[in-house]
Order: structure tokens, then sequence, then C-alpha cells
């Protein structure tokens, strides 16, 4: 399995307040950016899977979901998680 809970640990310390920080906008973001680069590699590889193309493209939209999200509350914790996975604008 590609995701297991020390790599989710890992993803939560890293990003979020504590290792237990599942919940704030921040984790989520990099907890998907990080299934979103792993369902990309698979689709390289993989171009007629339509459902899991399905799943990516649902993926990348709740993540620009909570992007916006943080964009509108606090600005400065949006900029810094942008740089931090290196996304773009």
């Amino acid at each position: 399995m590609y995701l297991d809970s020390v790599k989710k640990q890992e993803i939560f310390g890293q990003y979020g307040k504590s290792n237990t920080d599942t919940g704030s906008a921040e984790s989520q973001i990099a907890l998907f950016s990080y299934r979103i680069s792993h369902l990309t590699e698979h689709m390289r590889a993989n171009r007629k899977d339509n459902s899991t193309k399905r799943a990516l493209v649902m993926l990348v939209g709740k993540r620009r979901a909570l992007l916006n999200y943080l964009k509108d509350r606090d600005i400065n914790r949006y900029r810094a998680i942008v740089k931090a996975l290196g996304l773009r604008k």
C-alpha cells in the first residue's frame, strides 16, 4: 500500500500543527497533494484507466476548494502552504 499510517503521521507532522492534526486545511492539502502525485504517476503508466482519471480530477477539485478556503480566511497560511508544497497559484 502506498499510503500507510506512518506516512500519514509524517505528512501531518510536517504540515500540520502536530502528528495528530488531521483536520487543519494545511494537513489536508498536503495529504491530497501526496495522493495526487501518486495517482499522476499511475496515470502515466495506465492512460486508459478512466476511474482513476475521474478520482484524480475530483481530488484536484477538493484540493482547490481547500486552497480557496484558506486563501479567503488567512492569506499568509495560504502562501506558506503553496510555497512549501511547490504548487502553482
